[in-house]
């Protein structure tokens, strides 16, 4: 909800100065608003900064999802009050992007009660509407601040949950009740508790995610959980087959197997692994 449209103004000359790209690169941003006028406020403000481009807006928590998962922006102007999905479920949906991990997120919001949540949820500001050219400056200097040190960061965060669109819905899957994923081309299958969900992704870039003590490689189109292996099997000449607790059977390439025994943390492979 917007009050009332602040006054425009053109960013003092000192602050465009120090206002530089990151690492090189224009900075990619996402505007998450249900009201248009909001929006469009923002896009005014940033019409100031050629160094950052929008690359989506959004008017509910449904297309913001969708709209960093695909678009993988830098920054992402949030707000909270939002149908469908409200800014702080938003984040929890969206996980860590390897090395890059989570966008630097601002909320842009009408009400002050929910700030203390936001710094707990790693926000790199809060702006309360109406808020000033000069606020505004200092919220996106902070987020450049944030961006320009992560690299240098080494990430220790890994996602708990992955999320899958499936049209309007948006699935929810606890890592630990992920049993397996498969290679589908530029998808990956989530099979979990019997059912599947496809996911836009592949499956490096999910390996990349998930905890090697828990999530295994065992073939160039199969991750598996260690947790669902009962026993490994010969299948052919120097491969083998994982069966799971519920009977799955999964491929197993050599460089999988000796994975799979590493992080089983018995090179023996004394997990009911038969040759």
């Amino acid at each position: 909800m917007l009050r009332r449209k602040p006054a425009l103004g053109v960013p003092p000359p000192a602050l465009r100065g120090r206002l530089a790209e990151v690492d090189g690169h224009r900075l990619r941003a996402v505007i998450v608003d249900d009201e248009e006028l909001a929006r469009g406020f923002l896009r005014e403000m940033l019409a100031a900064h050629p160094e950052i481009e929008i690359v989506a807006e959004c008017a509910n928590g449904f297309e913001a999802v969708k709209a960093i998962v695909e678009a993988a922006p830098d920054l992402v102007f949030l707000d909270v009050q939002m149908p469908k999905l409200d800014g702080f479920e938003v984040l929890e949906l969206i996980e860590p992007r390897g090395p890059e991990g989570t966008p630097a997120v601002i909320f842009v919001t009408a009400y002050d009660q929910y700030a203390m949540r936001a710094f707990d949820a790693h926000a790199v500001d809060y702006l309360l509407k109406p808020f000033s050219v000069e606020r505004f400056e200092r919220a996106l200097e902070r987020a450049k601040a944030r961006l320009g040190t992560r690299a240098a960061r080494v990430p220790n965060e890994r996602p708990q949950r992955l999320a899958v669109r499936d049209g309007t819905r948006v699935h929810v899957i606890p890592l630990e009740k992920l049993d397996y994923a498969e290679a589908q081309d530029d998808y990956v299958a989530l099979h979990s508790g019997g059912k599947s969900y496809l996911k836009q992704q592949t499956i490096a870039g999910l390996e990349a995610l998930l905890d090697p003590a828990r999530f295994v490689r065992i073939h160039r189109s199969a991750i598996v959980n260690l947790e669902r292996v009962a026993r490994i099997e010969p299948y052919a000449k120097e491969s083998r087959v994982a069966i799971l607790s519920d009977g799955t059977r999964l491929p197993v390439s050599r460089s999988g197997y000796a994975r799979l025994l590493e992080a089983m943390g018995d090179s023996q492979g004394s997990r009911n692994t038969t040759r």
